[in-house]
């Protein structure tokens, strides 16, 4: 498993046969624009895209990625229907503890404590249940991308269910977990062989770096990854 992340929340996961982009913000996501990556970089080979949930810096650039590259977006029911009516084809609807195979890996979606809308005509339109994602891929580990999200003791079930090796944390604080909690999630719940913090350096009002995360966690298993630079999973 080849893992990218391109800022915020926005990771590649490259299983073999499927190229899956996870909530890919990437116009407005002041770590990717800086980077200087070229959109098709990010989205040569890509098979689907997945969505943890509505909020803008999450469904970010689907629509026109879904459109280029003939992608299905994988989504929560409500928020699959939103995506249909803006024009996207291909969509693939579950909701949580549903999970859906493809070629080479098994999406499942999870809880997460948080709120999912976009706005249309000003006004805050709800898109269905937040969610996080478990990524199975048949010949290689399993990902879990937390979404945004608080902790929550079912995380313990998500561990005995699903047993991710690697982990995509929510560290940045006001929206998300901040970085104490997010520490004590991954410790008490889990036993990721790597964990990968998100959700930071985006905007001003969340943790600029993943300093206190690391702090927190003993700098123990914790892989802060390059923007754009693939590592194995």
């Amino acid at each position: 498993m080849k893992i990218t992340w391109f800022g915020h929340s926005c990771f590649r996961i490259d299983t073999g046969a499927s190229g899956i982009l996870i909530d890919p913000f990437l116009t407005g996501n002041a770590i990717f624009e800086t980077s200087g990556i070229p959109m098709d970089q990010v989205t040569e080979g890509v098979t689907h895209v997945a969505l943890t949930h509505g909020h803008e810096d999450h469904l970010g650039n689907t629509v026109a990625i879904a459109k280029e590259t003939g992608a299905p977006v994988i989504a929560v029911h409500e928020l699959a229907s939103y995506l249909q009516a803006q024009g996207v084809e291909k969509v693939d609807p579950g909701n949580t503890g549903g999970t859906i195979p493809h070629e080479d890996f098994d999406l499942t979606f999870v809880p997460a404590l948080h709120s999912s809308s976009n706005m249309v005509d000003g006004r805050p339109v709800y898109l269905g249940n937040p969610c996080g994602i478990v990524v199975a891929a048949r010949n290689g580990k399993t990902a879990y991308h937390m979404g945004d999200t608080d902790i929550f003791s079912d995380m313990a079930l998500i561990s005995e269910l699903y047993r991710p090796q690697v982990g995509f944390v929510p560290i940045g604080d006001r929206y998300t977990m901040g970085a104490m909690t997010a520490a004590l999630a991954c410790k008490r719940f889990f036993n990721f062989e790597t964990v990968v913090p998100c959700h930071y350096g985006t905007f001003p009002v969340i943790d600029q770096t993943a300093d206190k995360f690391v702090a927190e966690m003993g700098g123990n298993r914790v892989l802060v990854p390059e923007v754009g630079v693939p590592f194995e999973g």
